[in-house]
């Protein structure tokens, strides 16, 4: 017999879930503690090998962030009924809550990254019956969330099928503007960790899908048109938009749209 991927798996109750929200508390052997993912599996619509879209939140947030912030279970369940998006489930991990925010990288012996782009996966095909090894891996976020979904879904070419990004940190610099840890323990060992350009085009060779947006009075806006500027430089296909709003749940609960009909389209 094989050894369990997690050491501790703790459901909660299908009594008490809310709108097809379910709660979900591994052991992380990537961490070496507890974790959190809030699942969203669509009411309504039985099937197999469904997509699953990977939802990162930004930084002081948790997995709750995105579903009792943004309402994204919500608007995707609006956008299945209607037929604008096949059925999908939507997988919302934490970071892992090191200090305000963890980028989603490796510090130390806890690997944040791998926790995202392998055990989150593994939960989803292992535990989740509308889920399997068959169905499309997708992943987005939101600031720290959106540099973490853009380097780790170009990274990780062979498990994700698209990436998107919203109001996203561009550079690990960045994470000053938003921090309190000292910027040093950020930064790991491999430089192009630090930078979602420096992932793109060490990746480029197999670069997946992938799109952002910012706000036009988003404190991120310069970051995020310098990126564009430069992907266009190299003839990097990709999608770039601005909207009006700034770095708010309100631009995100907006625009997440936009994201689940690009990865619903593939």
């Amino acid at each position: 017999m094989s050894k369990p991927l997690f050491h501790t798996l703790s459901f909660s109750d299908p009594a008490h879930e809310p709108e097809g929200l379910r709660f979900v508390t591994v052991k992380s052997a990537a961490l070496g503690h507890r974790a959190d993912v809030c699942v969203f599996v669509p009411q309504g619509h039985t099937g197999e090998n469904l997509p699953v879209v990977v939802l990162l939140h930004g930084v002081y947030g948790s997995h709750w962030g995105w579903a009792m912030k943004g309402g994204v279970h919500r608007t995707a369940q609006r956008m299945i009924d209607a037929g604008e998006i096949p059925p999908m489930v939507l997988a919302m991990p934490s970071d892992g809550l090191w200090g305000d925010g963890s980028a989603y990288l490796p510090k130390g012996k806890a690997n944040y990254e791998r926790w995202i782009a392998e055990e989150v996966p593994a939960l989803m095909t292992g535990e989740f019956p509308q889920v399997s090894e068959k169905s499309p891996f997708y992943i987005a976020g939101l600031s720290m969330g959106g540099f973490g979904a853009l380097r780790i879904g170009v990274k990780y070419h062979r498990r994700f099928r698209a990436a998107s990004g919203h109001s996203s940190i561009t550079e690990l610099e960045q994470m000053k503007q938003f921090v309190e840890e000292p910027f040093e323990q950020h930064i790991t060992s491999v430089p192009t960790d630090h930078s979602v350009l420096s992932t793109i085009l060490k990746n480029r060779k197999n670069l997946i899908p992938v799109r952002f947006d910012c706000g036009t009075d988003d404190l991120l806006l310069e970051a995020n048109r310098s990126l564009h500027a430069a992907l266009e430089k190299e003839n990097i296909p990709h999608q770039y938009k601005e909207y009006p709003g700034g770095h708010t749940w309100d631009y995100w609960a907006e625009h997440i749209a936009e994201t689940l009909r690009f990865f619903g389209e593939d």
